[in-house]
């Protein structure tokens, strides 16, 4: 009686493991969020950036912007070669593609920081959260790092 017990147990248990792995998956909830990090900033410095990178096991999705109590402002931003000049653009939205990588690094795609309320100082951290489609909000923690010294690509997630 109670071997039978045991064993309807442990099948709810499986069907419910499952059905929230293909519910995750069927609504976006597939993202891997790794090697979080901002570079140190002047401590004058009004803004700055963001690097990450994002590891999508599921259907495509979009980053739609975030939220952070260090600054008044996050933005997606790229950089565009414009007359032999890089300038910094806005992306009102970031496609993240299904069953891909992708990056968010210096010199491309990064997310902005405006109105720093504190310098980013290397060592410490602050709350970062992303607002995506379909994954809804993803919440992180950024970790400053002094210019250089960023961290190597690990395999610790975030998410």
């Amino acid at each position: 009686m109670i071997f039978k017990q045991y064993i309807k147990f442990v099948c709810t248990l499986s069907l419910v493991l499952i059905s929230n792995a293909l519910s995750a998956d069927q609504h976006g909830h597939s993202l891997m969020i790794k090697d979080v990090w901002a570079r140190e900033a002047p401590p004058t410095a009004f803004n700055g950036a963001v690097y990450l990178v994002i590891h999508n096991s599921g259907k495509t999705d979009r980053l739609l912007g975030g939220s952070t109590p260090a600054a008044d402002a996050v933005e997606l931003h790229t950089h565009v070669h414009e007359n032999g000049l890089m300038k910094m653009q806005r992306l009102p939205q970031v496609e993240i593609p299904g069953a891909e990588v992708t990056e968010f690094k210096p010199g491309a795609r990064h997310i902005m920081l405006f109105g720093l309320h504190q310098p980013l100082t290397a060592g410490s951290e602050f709350d970062l959260k992303l607002e995506f489609e379909r994954a809804g909000e993803i919440s992180l923690v950024v970790q400053v790092f002094k210019d250089g010294q960023q961290p190597m690509p690990s395999m610790k997630h975030s998410e």
